[in-house]
């Protein structure tokens, strides 16, 4: 029943996309304005993560899947596309290449971003978490001396 209300939340955003998309005159899918209405909703907390997160896991462990029809049609097609295999063969695994380098990047940043937001809010929270690190490991070298005792 959870995966029947995850789909639902998510087939509704897509839908509100498809409708955004009726009402606004530019070359844009409908399933793009739906997939960043669902970041934003996301990203801003107003839909939660567990809320769709076991639907979204689904649809991307069978997306290949969904890559089978559009692969045959291509080759019922082929007699048309022959003229533009050349260019299709340099292009194709030219821009794969150029949207896995800037993914790469822009994860990069986002995680050193990340990591120094982390990092400034452990500095925020200052010597008491430094101390309490301290006092742990000196009660941890205390047992381990009073270990060592025991068995002299």
């Amino acid at each position: 029943m959870i995966y029947v209300k995850q789909f639902a939340v998510i087939i509704s955003i897509s839908f509100l996309g498809e409708l955004i998309r009726s009402f606004v005159s530019l070359p844009v899918p409908g399933s793009i304005y739906g997939l960043v209405i669902l970041f934003l909703l996301l990203w801003s907390g107003v839909l939660k993560y567990d809320s769709v997160k076991d639907a979204a896991g689904f649809l991307i462990e069978i997306m290949p899947v969904m890559f089978i029809p559009g692969a045959v049609g291509l080759i019922g097609v082929y007699e048309e596309l022959s003229p533009m295999l050349l260019p299709l063969v340099v292009i194709v695994p030219l821009t794969t290449w150029i949207v896995m380098i800037v993914s790469g990047r822009l994860t990069q940043v986002m995680l050193r971003r990340s990591s120094k937001s982390e990092l400034s809010l452990r500095s925020e929270q200052g010597m008491e978490g430094l101390e309490k690190s301290e006092h742990a490991a000196q009660a941890q070298a205390k047992v381990e001396e009073q270990k060592e005792e025991k068995k002299i």
